[in-house]
């Protein structure tokens, strides 16, 4: 509201810090949120939060249309429920419609954000953008927060979500063309590859942590990279895919459950919908009494 009140004197103001070189990344307010696992936040000002903005607009489109289809986060038209529904028809078509067993690999990177590096994320942004000044403003961006030295970005900027994707394109280009996994499904540092052998499984799990390691100075987290059939339940974006079921994971479901409120019934009711959750739907409906 302070920012708003003099809009267009404060909006003028960047531009000119911009259009000089003079802008410069003010700090970060920090807290830290549960959803349910502790994450740490840090906010930008509004000012520099408007300048991720534009910077985004601008250079997205670059990028955009570079990315695979099987890349669902923070992309239009995309989200969970679409990367969920990708999986399920993946699945059927790997396993020929639950005839053949089908060996599904997840995989998480180990601490993501806190782990990009600086020096290979500039090298990928400027494989698309010439413009030295525009280089400038990201280098600027990128080295207002780090981890450690040269390393992290933070969850709550705007331009984090598209860094994400354009460093992870890496992955899903080397998955794609090198790997030639067919089946492939990615959101943020999630991601999901299919085989009909357990034993080519362990090796993708070798070939792409050693290029993580490599190429992106990232690695997989031993803790939680999982081969599972379909018949066993393949744990993915909050729900458990079973070839008669897109289930809600136990652990989602219980927390829907505590939360739901008359005031939040509705955004519960809507994620039911996009699994089979009749039982949780009725929970919901009966305890908020709609």
């Amino acid at each position: 509201m302070v920012f708003e009140r003099r809009l267009e004197d404060n909006l003028f103001a960047i531009r000119e810090e911009l259009l000089f070189g003079l802008y410069q990344h003010s700090r970060y307010e920090r807290f830290t949120i549960h959803d349910p696992k502790e994450r740490t936040i840090h906010k930008a000002i509004i000012k520099d939060r408007v300048v991720h903005q534009a910077i985004v607009n601008i250079i997205e489109p670059l990028f955009e249309r570079g990315f695979i289809f099987d890349s669902f986060s923070c992309r239009v038209e995309k989200g969970t429920h679409a990367a969920v529904r990708r999986l399920r028809m993946f699945l059927h078509r790997a396993s020929q419609n639950d005839t053949k067993t089908v060996y599904a690999l997840k995989c998480d990177v180990r601490k993501f954000f806190d782990s990009v590096n600086h020096l290979v994320l500039l090298e990928l942004l400027a494989k698309r953008i010439e413009d030295p000044a525009t280089i400038r403003v990201l280098k600027n961006i990128i080295s207002s927060f780090s981890v450690l030295p040269h390393t992290g970005i933070p969850l709550g900027n705007l331009t984090s979500q598209l860094f994400a994707n354009i460093y992870l394109h890496e992955l899903d280009w080397f998955v794609k063309q090198k790997l030639r996994v067919r089946y492939y499904v990615r959101y943020c540092d999630d991601f999901i590859m299919l085989s009909l052998s357990k034993t080519e499984a362990v090796v993708l799990i070798e070939q792409v942590d050693a290029f993580l390691q490599e190429r992106l100075k990232v690695q997989l987290h031993p803790n939680k990279v999982h081969v599972r059939t379909w018949t066993q339940g393949v744990d993915f974006l909050g729900h458990v895919l079973l070839p008669r079921a897109t289930i809600l994971r136990p652990t989602t479901a219980r927390r829907v459950i505590e939360r739901a409120t008359r005031e939040n019934a509705t955004s519960y009711l809507g994620l039911c919908v996009h699994a089979d959750a009749y039982e949780v739907r009725r929970t919901i409906m009966n305890k908020t009494n709609i």
